[in-house]
């Protein structure tokens, strides 16, 4: 059953529990959201900016891992619903740079502001060991995350 590399040292049962949790709980978080218009890639086009500034549609491609043109459909849904502009590149008058719009910041936010409340919401179902442990956990998900 395992497909972990020999000497990993993982436990595949472990490893399948964890997939399915952070799974399941991912697709409840997407549900929170503020607005039902956005796809959730456009949402993480947005998110990316947020963390990352301004970008080239093909610098996004590449965060996002899709191909250029699909970013350029997004990049122009997004400029037309008013959460980013393109300006000139600075450097390359062949290129455009994006960035989000102060709606864009504010609907992320208030997504955020959401998306934690309900959490919040879920964790006063826990008990003070089990939220101990999920507060430790949380330091090695976020690294998970970024490797």
């Amino acid at each position: 059953m395992s497909d972990l590399p020999h000497g990993s040292g993982a436990d595949a049962a472990a490893v399948n529990s964890l997939r399915s949790a952070v799974m399941r709980l991912s697709r409840r978080l997407k549900h929170q959201r503020v607005d039902e218009s956005l796809s959730p890639t456009e949402m993480s086009v947005l998110g990316t900016l947020a963390r990352c500034g301004s970008a080239t549609p093909g610098e996004l491609a590449r965060k996002e891992h899709v191909q250029p043109p699909s970013m350029t459909r997004i990049v122009a849904l997004l400029e037309a619903k008013g959460l980013v502009r393109l300006e000139p590149h600075p450097d390359d008058r062949r290129q455009k740079v994006v960035s989000q719009t102060e709606e864009a910041e504010a609907m992320l936010e208030e997504s955020r502001r959401k998306r934690n409340a309900w959490l919040a919401s879920l964790v006063e179902g826990l008990d003070e060991d089990e939220w101990a442990k999920l507060r430790a956990a949380a330091p090695v998900l976020e690294k998970l995350a970024h490797l």
